[in-house]
């Protein structure tokens, strides 16, 4: 079982001073250069997909990312007001929003800083989603290949059920720890709170 630890990943400062940006997960592009996806925060072109947790302090323009897909949800914060091509979208906490990354995009801040979870997926190669789930105490919760179970609050533990070794407890998860899923030795997430699960699918093609 593979948790990658929040506390762990390196923050990486926007270009325009308005946050931090810290990659969950990236895929890179094949072709791309050794090390060219760490440039990624920056510009495109050295992933296929990506999934990161960004803190945003200032009001101001989001990096274009020409040929992605995005999806954007605020996990800590009130709102951010979210201008895409001129219309505003007022985004609440849990509620994913998807735009293209091409888009001319800008948030503003009416009631202070947020963090949010971005997926990005290059457009007709990968689709990429964020569901929000409230966890149980009694019923765990699988995460699957090609997902990640990311806990947004509370507590919780992340274990592989019946196939975990009697030696073995399960792992307890910090705030924004990710959890790699997997068909084969697939790890279940039991808790309070509420867990963000992305899901990355190939497209046909």
């Amino acid at each position: 079982m593979e948790i990658i630890r929040f506390a762990e990943l390196k923050a990486q400062p926007w270009r325009n001073g308005g946050g931090v940006t810290r990659d969950v997960a990236s895929r890179p592009k094949p072709g791309a250069e050794p090390g060219a996806a760490d440039a990624g925060t920056a510009q495109d072109g050295a992933w296929d997909w990506r999934v990161s947790i960004a803190e945003v302090s200032k009001a101001g323009a989001f990096s274009a990312f020409p040929g992605m897909d995005r999806v954007l949800t605020v996990i800590e914060g009130e709102l951010l007001l979210l201008s895409v091509d001129g219309a505003e979208h007022p985004l609440e906490k849990y509620r994913p929003f998807r735009f293209s990354g091409a888009a001319d995009a800008a948030g503003a801040l009416p009631t202070g800083d947020i963090r949010d979870l971005n997926v990005f997926t290059r457009t007709g190669s990968f689709k990429g989603y964020t569901s929000i789930i409230e966890l149980s105490k009694k019923r765990a919760h699988p995460v699957f290949e090609g997902q990640f179970g990311i806990l947004l609050q509370g507590q919780a533990t992340a274990s592989l059920g019946d196939a975990e070794p009697e030696a073995a407890g399960p792992e307890t998860l910090n705030r924004y720890d990710a959890v790699v899923g997997s068909d084969t030795a697939t790890p279940e997430i039991l808790g309070r709170g509420f867990l963000a699960v992305v899901s990355i699918d190939r497209l046909p093609g």
